[in-house]
Parts: structure tokens; sequence; C-alpha cells
């Protein structure tokens, strides 16, 4: 046995009933179960579907979303010192350690106010910490831009924990994606924060590390241009690698796609959901380009702003997606189509993921319902 384990049960019954410490039993517990114990969710209960251990199912997205966000900080720093005209007389490394330091206050943020209101949360309550946070604790500053301030950062995680989660039970209850609301309540709440030409490129050096760049500077994002009726200024393999300004976690196809493989081998994931968004997309875009609506074909689409990574990471995350299997074949579909059609009939708004998948979220309960209906029906005319 360790001896961290040796202290944590020492000092266990200062946390017990009668302990001096009992008000703290949920930050105890809370230590003890993310270091130690797996925490199941229960066999009890009309909420839950099966027992499993979320801390395993938290560990692997949590692994799965290294890549994309590894490829993230990298991009981060390719992009400063690219709009300086630097980027020949740099190092990778020093490319690298720039967008980490830009990146990891967000990480660090998210965390600390995110975990910080479920611990508070838990001990009013008196009940356990979940990790349910640590995936959307990572999720969030991968999703916005690099430009976003930590301050509104930290505003939309808090009324994302509170209002999207706390307020439902916890987690395994919420109906939203967390890392959703958060990133909505930015983009209504802060739009220039969140979306125009002057937030995707980190514009100050840090420790002497990248390149201050000009009051004003603005590059827009090669959806933006598709919003406008144009196509994209950089390559498809641009856009595939993930060079390109966007969302931190965003860009590369090939980092998400290496996220997916890992959570499709681990079963963590549902891959008729996954397959299923970039069906509904793919046919919704393809139809779309027959038509003359949109400037770039339809594959592209499909690899440019948060369109794969939603489909990778958000659409198909357990809590908030459908449950039956053909519920989520249903789910992922419609998914694809609503953030084409957002994306394309308008302009305004050239990225509409995020809200064809809170739209679903509300929905996945009603497709699950009709689903299982239709089965109970199809039952009943066999045994008449």
């Amino acid at each position: 046995m360790s001896s961290l384990r040796k202290y944590l049960d020492k000092i266990k019954p200062n946390f017990e009933k009668n302990g001096r410490l009992h008000a703290f039993r949920s930050l105890y517990d809370g230590i003890d179960t993310f270091l130690y114990v797996p925490h199941t969710t229960s066999r009890g209960g009309t909420n839950i579907h099966d027992a499993i251990d979320t801390k395993r199912i938290m560990s692997m997205v949590v692994i799965a979303l290294v890549p994309a966000l590894l490829f993230g900080m990298y991009n981060v720093g390719y992009q400063n010192y690219l709009a300086a005209g630097t980027l020949a007389s740099a190092s990778v490394f020093e490319v690298f350690l720039y967008g980490a330091l830009a990146v990891l206050p967000k990480i660090v943020v998210s965390y600390i106010v995110g975990l910080g209101i479920e611990f508070a949360w838990a001990q009013w309550k008196g009940e356990e910490i979940q990790e349910g946070y640590l995936v959307s604790g990572i999720i969030i500053p991968l999703i916005i831009p690099v430009g976003c301030p930590l301050w509104t950062l930290a505003i939309a995680v808090a009324f994302a924990v509170v209002f999207g989660k706390e307020i439902f039970g916890g987690t395994g209850m919420n109906i939203f994606n967390v890392a959703l609301l958060a990133r909505a309540f930015l983009f209504f709440s802060y739009p220039t924060k969140m979306s125009g030409d002057s937030v995707w490129v980190a514009s100050n050096s840090i420790f002497g590390l990248g390149n201050q760049l000009p009051d004003g500077f603005t590059m827009a994002t090669p959806l933006a241009g598709v919003g406008q009726g144009s196509e994209p200024s950089v390559s498809l393999a641009d856009i595939v690698v993930g060079l390109i300004p966007g969302s931190i976690g965003e860009t590369s196809v090939i980092a998400i796609a290496i996220g997916a493989s890992i959570l499709l081998w681990t079963g963590i994931a549902s891959w008729r959901t996954m397959a299923s968004v970039f069906v509904g997309g793919g046919l919704t875009a393809a139809l779309f380009a027959y038509l003359g609506t949109t400037a770039i074909p339809w594959y592209e689409h499909l690899a440019l702003g948060g369109f794969a990574f939603g489909a990778v990471f958000m659409a198909t995350d357990p809590v908030t997606s459908s449950r039956t299997e053909y519920g989520q074949y249903i789910y992922g579909f419609l998914i694809g189509v609503v953030a084409i059609v957002v994306r394309v009939m308008n302009p305004g708004y050239p990225e509409g993921m995020m809200l064809a998948i809170l739209l679903m979220n509300m929905f996945a309960p009603l497709i699950d319902y009709c689903v299982v209906q239709a089965n109970i029906n199809m039952r009943s005319k066999r045994n008449c």
C-alpha cells in the first residue's frame, strides 16, 4: 500500500460522522475517489441506464483529447509567428512553447472555476463529488478562440456548471452538454470575444516568446469566408492538417481522428452517433453544393470549423445523447443536417455545430421514447 493511501486512511476518521472535520467529508471523498476508488453509477434509479466506471470514461476521453490539445498549442504558436513573418527563424519547440503558454492559463481557469463550484456545491448539499467536469474542463478551452479573455471564460464556466449541470442534479443528469453551454453563453453574451477577425491569433509576446502583433491586427478563419459565399483561402491539405486560424482544439482533422480512434477502440463513444453526424452533414452539404447554395465541396464542410470536433467529442456525450441504437442513428444524422443548414443558410453564423448539438440534446429523450414505443408496438403486433 502506498504512503499516500496510508495517509488518507489515517486521516479518514477526522472526516467521518463524529470527526472534527466532518463538514468537509465531501472534499475528502472527492479526493479519495479521484485517486483510488472507481466511481460507479448506481444500478438503481430511473435516470441510470447502466452501471459503469465513470472514472474510466473520463480518463479515456481526456486521453483522446490530448492530440487535439497538443496540436492546438502548436497551432496557436504557429499562427502568431506566421502573422509576424518570423516563422522561418523560429524552432518547433519555440512555436509549441509559446502556444502552450497561451493555452495553459485557459485550462487552469476552466478547472479552478468549474471544480471549485463542484466542490462547493457538493459540500453545501452534503453529497459526493463527481468527476464529470474533468472532461468538460478541458473541452471548454479547446472550443474557444485563443483571444477569449480569461475573465469571460471564468463567467461562462460558472454559468455552465451551475445552470447547465448542478441544478439538474449533477453529473449524469444534465440535459445539455456543459461545454457547449459555456460556448453558447460566451457567443451570445460576449460575441466580440468569440467571433470576428481579431480573436483567432494570439497577439502578445509571453515571457519573451512569440511576437507582439500590431494593434487592430485581424485574421479571418476559412469558415468565415465560406459564410460570406467565397471559397476557403487555404488548401484542403491545410484544412485537414489544421494549420489554420480557428478555435484552439478544433482545427486539425488528423488530431481529432486520432482521438476518435481511441474513443471507438475503447468503446467509450458510440460509432453510430459519430458516423451518423458525418453522413447527415455530408449528404446535406452535397445537396446544397448541387443546388449551388454553397461555394465549397461537401467534404470540406466536414473538415472546417468545429464539425469534426463536435461529432467526435460532443455529439457522442453519453449523458446528453440518445441511448437507443436506432435513436443514435437518428440523433447523429439530425445533428449533421442541422449543423450544415445553419452554416449555409445563416451567413451571420457560419458555425452551426454548437446550435445543432444543443438543439438535439433537447430532443434526444423524445427520440429514444419514440424508438422504444415503436419497438413495443412491433412486439405487441407479433404477439397478437
